[in-house]
């Protein structure tokens, strides 16, 4: 089986490539992702998928049908790109391809589409269904588009994920998880316009010097200066917070903490109101739909030994792929992947696999090696058919 994947991966590397850098020179930043999507959509109809489609949020879904209702894989990478840092222009040179969007997450995207077509080509046997989704407005942090797509396209179609596996880029390392973060505004209201700036400066100064700003190995905590507006005979002041949130840790209880220093620290400064909230925006997609998202995202893992962690470590191994079991790093606050929706929030186990460096996510002169978008499509299609597809020479039939 491995040497008929091999063989035909071979066959699509110059096709999957030239997709690659197609969507690496389309721009597509957060919210502005429709003519990206026109080109993941016509090279899914081209491929022959069994259905494709643009859902309400402008997510673009393929689906490849198998023989039972379940167990289903869900592919998942994300369409929009942060803001181009400096002029990077989209090329293929000395085996790297480069341009915004190339490592995060461009190349996997290119890999998982392919992975249809290495499957249609393999002539390889499907039990369950293979979903491969390209969902918009990740970026943000918040993953818009994917809860949509769980919450809305994917049950209208009939379909729930049992596995997903997100094109995020982990340089071909198997990774089962990552640290969450939440962006917080601490308010300070008043009608004495000296106790509301005394207390904000107060607050300010404690967080950035306290234990809330301590200094850590990683990037934990960035407290923001205050911004002050006057309205309706009030002063207001907000007081911006990212925080890192690790596993098992509470949004809730964080949340209360830094509301109980604040008050604290507060009360001495006079008559002031202090609170703490989840920041909540209303953004705008590509297709002119309407959402209201807050700006968290839970840490998350699976078990290093679930199921989906062994069987993708079988598929791997058995294909002669490397195994290299791994968590994010996530040195920068703000940044994640959809997995926190989806295992906390969908309880979809989840798994990350994608040719992209985590160290070019968001970084000058993003590229990402094209021998490992090759290479991804090969893998990601042994892990899709050792957890969807039916039993042929070359690997065991046990069931997860």
């Amino acid at each position: 089986m491995y040497t008929i994947l091999k063989n035909k991966n071979e066959g699509l590397r110059r096709d999957v490539l030239a997709f690659a850098e197609a969507l690496v020179r389309t721009p597509s930043v957060t919210d502005d992702e429709a003519r990206v999507a026109e080109l993941v959509e016509a090279k899914m109809r081209e491929i022959g998928y069994d259905k494709v489609l643009r859902d309400e949020a402008g997510n673009v879904v393929g689906v490849l049908m198998g023989r039972e209702a379940e167990p289903t894989v869900l592919l998942n990478c994300h369409l929009d790109t942060v803001k181009a840092s400096g002029s990077n222009p989209a090329r293929i040179e000395n085996g790297l391809l480069c341009g915004t969007g190339a490592a995060d997450c461009k190349g996997g995207l290119a890999a998982q589409v392919f992975t249809g077509a290495l499957l249609r080509r393999s002539l390889l046997p499907l039990r369950g269904n293979v979903v491969v989704a390209a969902t918009v407005a990740e970026e943000n942090g918040c993953s818009t588009g994917v809860r949509a797509l769980m919450a809305r396209t994917l049950p209208a179609l009939g379909i729930k994920p049992t596995f997903a596996i997100l094109g995020e880029p982990t340089a071909l390392g198997l990774y089962y998880g990552h640290d969450g973060w939440m962006e917080l505004d601490v308010t300070v209201n008043g009608p004495n316009p000296f106790h509301v700036e005394d207390a904000a400066k107060a607050i300010y100064a404690d967080f950035s010097g306290g234990e809330h700003g301590s200094s850590l190995p990683r990037e934990q905590v960035f407290i923001a200066r205050p911004r002050f507006e006057s309205a309706g005979g009030c002063r207001r002041a907000t007081i911006p917070v990212t925080r890192r949130l690790g596993l098992g840790e509470d949004a809730g209880n964080v949340m209360n903490q830094f509301r109980h220093d604040a008050m604290l620290v507060a009360q001495t400064s006079g008559a002031v109101a202090v609170d703490v909230a989840v920041r909540k925006v209303t953004k705008r997609l590509h297709n002119g739909c309407t959402t209201t998202v807050q700006h968290l995202a839970h840490a998350w893992a699976i078990d290093p030994f679930h199921p989906l962690m062994n069987r993708a470590r079988q598929s791997l191994a058995a294909s002669g792929c490397e195994v290299r079991p791994g968590k994010f790093q996530l040195g920068r606050l703000g940044m994640g992947t959809a997995g926190s929706v989806l295992v906390q929030g969908f309880e979809v186990p989840a798994i990350c696999y994608g040719p992209g460096r985590e160290e070019q996510a968001h970084a000058a002169g993003e590229f990402v090696e094209t021998a490992k978008i090759t290479e991804a499509v090969y893998g990601t299609t042994a892990m899709v058919h050792g957890l969807v597809g039916i039993p042929v020479s070359g690997w065991t039939s046990d069931e997860i």
